[in-house]
């Protein structure tokens, strides 16, 4: 969408030709009018596939997955990074590295808001190197989840993430695709 190449260009800090910073737009401050627009682009490209469940990863990921969420009628999910004192003991977990943070971290979800009777739309920000998709899509599978397919805002098609998904078989849709980041310029497919 226009739109979203747009404000990228406007507000996107080009960090290495690795990193795009978007923290005025999507990972620190949020343009709720924007985001919306966003998630009824997603549950129209979705909208056929019979979603219950939206699921996303604290905590860039939530305002985008929330207006999908919203859009389609459907309850929103999201993994947590921590355990917290109120988080149900009963948990699918995985360790995933975060591109951006430069870590390892477990991801959670209670087993109690995810069931093999779900049919479940994966929503997130932006996908680097893929893994934690891939980290969600390991625990829908042990959750006996059926996966209709991925979404995500932005995709930098240099890096292997979007790729590895689609490589599954696994449907997948982004947005805007970012081909390079180099000499400190975003250029789009």
């Amino acid at each position: 969408m226009d739109i979203l190449k747009q404000r990228i260009l406007q507000h996107g800090v080009v960090l290495s030709n690795q990193t795009l910073q978007l923290d005025a737009l999507i990972n620190h401050q949020v343009d709720p009018a924007l985001m919306m627009e966003l998630g009824k682009e997603f549950a129209r490209r979705f909208r056929e596939e019979r979603i219950t469940k939206v699921l996303t990863i604290e905590s860039s990921g939530i305002a985008i997955a929330f207006a999908t969420a919203l859009e389609l009628g459907v309850p929103l999910v999201f993994a947590r990074r921590k355990k917290t004192l109120t988080t149900d003991g009963d948990v699918w977990c995985e360790r995933v590295p975060s591109f951006t943070k430069g870590i390892v971290t477990d991801i959670l979800v209670s087993k109690s808001v995810l069931s093999d009777q779900d049919r479940v739309l994966l929503i997130d920000d932006i996908i680097a190197n893929g893994d934690a998709a891939r980290g969600l899509v390991r625990i829908l599978e042990r959750a006996g989840a059926d996966l209709a397919g991925v979404g995500v805002l932005v995709e930098k098609s240099f890096q292997a993430g979007a790729r590895t998904i689609r490589e599954q078989g696994i449907r997948f849709e982004s947005i805007v695709t970012i081909k390079s980041l180099d000499n400190g310029t975003v250029e789009f497919e």
